[in-house]
């Protein structure tokens, strides 16, 4: 049996929010949203090169680890950016900063000592 190591995060709600972020596409609408909150479905589509019913299957993943948000207004779904899991997995991610910081600075004194 594997124990999950967690920091203060649920573990299937940390295995839900890397699963959405590891998509390119995922992460470009992630990205829209941020940068123009409360875009319809339709909009978030256009620039994409798959079809409508594709990303609307992105939408529900993305929705299912909580990092977005649908509004329905008449026949215009509005979507927004829900950060919160985000900070939890950067939580997670920086219980290892340490370690990534620790082996870089080995690193960087083991190239400092070659001629």
């Amino acid at each position: 049996m594997v124990n999950h190591f967690s920091i203060g995060a649920d573990a299937a709600q940390l295995d839900r929010v890397f699963g959405a972020l590891g998509d390119p596409t995922r992460r470009a609408i992630l990205l829209r949203l941020a940068a123009e909150p409360g875009l319809s479905v339709s909009d978030l589509a256009r620039p994409l090169p798959i079809s409508l019913p594709a990303v609307t299957k992105h939408l529900t993943v993305l929705e299912a680890a909580g990092l977005l948000a649908r509004q329905k207004s008449g026949r215009v779904v509005a979507c927004r950016l829900e950060a919160a899991p985000m900070r939890e997995a950067m939580a997670w991610l920086a219980h290892y900063q340490r370690f990534w910081g620790e082996s870089l600075d080995r690193l960087a004194a083991l190239v400092e000592e070659q001629p």
